[in-house]
């Protein structure tokens, strides 16, 4: 299976430190989808290890696990890290979505229903 998402090098990096002490030693880097939100849907992104269903994929060294529900939500994103005056933080560019929030945090791709507070 191709890679389903994609790091940028900062994030990557950022990534790497983040698994690099012990306590997360074999884990990676889940991307998950969970309902809720203005527009339906919002990210999880957790430092994690693989659980039975979930599909892995290796990026610069980075294991990034994504569970089966999520996949569809999520094929060909990619996960950056910015810094800013108004905080640091991941950031999911996903090509899926045609709508979001207006503060960012929730978003609906094509073939969904917009609601509030939709589980997954």
């Amino acid at each position: 299976m191709a890679t389903v998402v994609t790091l940028t090098d900062v994030a990557a990096q950022k990534i790497g430190t983040l698994l690099s002490d012990e306590e997360h030693a074999g884990a990676g880097l889940r991307v998950a989808v969970r309902g809720g939100g203005c527009s339906g849907f919002q990210y999880q992104l957790a430092l994690d290890e693989q659980h039975e269903g979930d599909q892995v994929f290796e990026h610069d060294g980075i294991r990034i696990i994504v569970d089966e529900m999520s996949l569809r939500y999520v094929e060909g994103s990619t996960v950056d890290y910015t810094e800013s005056l108004m905080g640091a933080g991941f950031q999911v560019e996903n090509p899926n979505v045609v709508a979001s929030c207006g503060c960012g945090s929730s978003f609906r791709v094509k073939d969904e229903d917009p609601s509030c507070g939709t589980s997954v």
